[in-house]
């Protein structure tokens, strides 16, 4: 089955351009939103498409820009519906129609540029990480209490009080004083 999917940025846009013309493609079901899709993770009806897809079904975009706001998440997309065992097709780029040798050999391609991409910010985050250890930055929350409460409140644990009456005491629950506790 052919399942199309149709985006417009707002609600003054038109989207009967899109319509038409996965209609004349074939598409039997058709997703369609008007929103901003600056966002990657804020478009409900493309989710809904991509769960609506069967082994072998197609999901036909009218246009690739209005599905994907990058190629990391342009990738993504597709290796979401390859995971489906479905292809993807585009109508305004069709060197994108994923139902084809060529295509499926565009999406190795690509996929193999984004897993590299990642790889690569990966390892600039982790050398960052550790310049910054070494400069002495302290990563994770800051601690719920100060050096001089957390000693006020082992010295309060050893003299019987609860972990409980502890934590009212700064504030903070109970199992903050079983952490400090267990250090």
């Amino acid at each position: 089955m052919k399942i199309g999917y149709a985006r417009v940025s707002d609600k003054q846009q038109n989207l009967d351009r899109q319509i038409a013309a996965l209609k004349k493609a074939g598409c039997k079901k058709i997703f369609y939103e008007k929103q901003s899709g600056k966002s990657t993770h804020n478009r409900p009806e493309l989710e809904k498409a991509i769960q609506a897809l069967s082994p072998t079904d197609v999901l036909i975009l009218a246009e690739w820009d209005r599905a994907t706001r990058s190629m990391t998440d342009g990738i993504r997309i597709m290796e979401r519906v390859h995971e489906r065992f479905a292809a993807i097709k585009v109508l305004d780029r069709k060197w994108l129609d994923l139902t084809t040798p060529i295509g499926k050999g565009i999406l190795a391609f690509l996929s193999a540029l984004a897993e590299d991409e990642r790889e690569r910010i990966n390892r600039r985050s982790d050398a960052g990480r550790k310049e910054a250890r070494a400069k002495g930055v302290q990563f994770g929350r800051k601690p719920k209490l100060t050096s001089h409460q957390q000693s006020e409140a082992l010295e309060m644990l050893e003299a019987g009080k609860s972990l409980r009456a502890i934590g009212r005491t700064f504030n903070v629950n109970a199992s903050t004083i079983q952490r400090l506790k267990d250090r």
